[in-house]
């Protein structure tokens, strides 16, 4: 045989398996678990080797979740230390790790579990990437050793193939994260039927009360409340269920001028505000007002133990953020975590969706919110991996 026979004999072995891969991923009808092992028996056939696994890194552990291998060695969901695989590297890494005869080139590979008890000899992995992370790989391997290195076509065929797995993946997981998105709209929805009921049944009966009773003051002020908390609740819930449709827009803003239009918009009553900061921040400035309404109102309707006593409350730096602070009834630490689940409210004021909605929007930042103690008592709120703005 001519070299230019074998030249072509090459081209068109290619040219089928490429047509193969095409005819595996354009099957619509095909789950990806079908498609992905006819991907393994394609790879495996146009390499030359045995084993074909996309696997999945679970902590310390290497998860096989669809497997070409010999009859009695390998399952799907078989489940080793990562540390015993080549594919370690390959997460280390992030890049396909090319090896066609572990104990020659990579001895230190040959001293793990993969090659002296699964005597895995050769190796040819790419990394399978869902979302920016490391999901796992997507690899063929044999053990026997090559007689010759995987070439540059072995390698961009696998590189094809976690790419396409990387995607499906990354596309499946958006699909979820979209049924996410319609869960909680359902749950918003089922919060609005609830609750919104109760203020309406109260404005309609002090309505029926109105036509009757001569003075109607008291009557009025309580219709005037329920429409008030009607629109509180209606605008929460817009906010929660726009939350992931959009990101927040930062820009320099002045924290203390934020903090104090915040003020403004709140029955603060009594209390009072220190504000201890001349910080800059990036933030959405909507969305930090928002926050910080959210907070002061929270606050508010908590107020003191003793009820006597003015509230106060701070707004002031730290190391990488800010925080807000009250001298009120502070918040247990076996709540904290579910203060900031939609609908959890232990007053009967509350409509249970205001620090979900702090929580949302700080995500939509970036940013982190822990809540701890104050001094001398109350809640803490602290917002971290907050940008500093620097003029000039």
């Amino acid at each position: 045989m001519t070299d230019r026979q074998r030249q072509r004999e090459r081209l068109e072995q290619r040219e089928r398996v490429l047509r193969d891969i095409y005819t595996a991923i354009a099957d619509s009808d095909q789950s990806f678990e079908t498609q992905v092992q006819r991907l393994l028996e394609i790879g495996c056939d146009a390499l030359g080797v045995s084993y074909g696994t996309l696997s999945r890194i679970e902590g310390e552990e290497y998860v096989f979740e669809v497997v070409e291998a010999p009859p009695d060695t390998l399952s799907a969901g078989d489940a080793v230390p990562l540390s015993a695989t080549n594919c370690e590297r390959t997460v280390a890494t992030e890049r396909t790790v090319v090896l066609a005869d572990i104990e020659r080139e990579a001895p230190e590979l040959a001293e793990r579990a993969g090659y002296t008890e699964m005597g895995i000899s050769c190796y040819i992995g790419a990394p399978v990437v869902v979302e920016g992370d490391i999901y796992g790989t997507f690899c063929f391997y044999d053990d026997e050793p090559r007689n010759e290195p995987f070439s540059a076509w072995e390698t961009t065929l696998v590189d094809l193939l976690g790419k396409w797995v990387s995607y499906e993946l990354d596309r499946t997981q958006t699909h979820r994260d979209l049924q996410a998105q319609n869960e909680r709209l359902e749950q918003f929805a089922s919060i609005v039927s609830h609750d919104l009921r109760n203020p309406l049944d109260v404005a309609i009966n002090r309505l029926d009360l109105i036509e009757t009773d001569e003075d109607d003051a008291e009557n009025v002020a309580a219709i005037q409340r329920s429409h008030e908390r009607m629109v509180e609740l209606i605008d929460d819930l817009l906010l929660l269920a726009r939350e992931g449709k959009s990101s927040a827009d930062p820009s320099p803003v002045a924290l203390e001028q934020v903090a104090r239009w915040a003020w403004e918009q709140v029955d603060t009553g009594d209390a009072t505000l220190t504000v201890s900061t001349d910080r800059r921040v990036l933030a959405d400035p909507s969305y930090l007002q928002r926050i910080l309404e959210n907070l002061f109102r929270n606050s508010l309707e908590h107020g003191r133990p003793d009820g006597d006593t003015p509230l106060a409350l701070t707004v002031g730096d730290t190391e990488n953020g800010f925080f807000v602070a009250d001298d009120g009834r502070g918040i247990d630490d076996a709540d904290r975590e579910a203060v900031f689940e939609a609908g959890y409210t232990n007053g009967p004021d509350s409509t249970g969706l205001g620090l979900a909605i702090v929580d949302r929007l700080a995500t939509a930042h970036g940013w982190s919110v822990d809540i701890t103690d104050a001094e001398g008592g109350g809640a803490r709120f602290a917002f971290g991996g907050v940008r500093v703005h620097e003029d000039g």
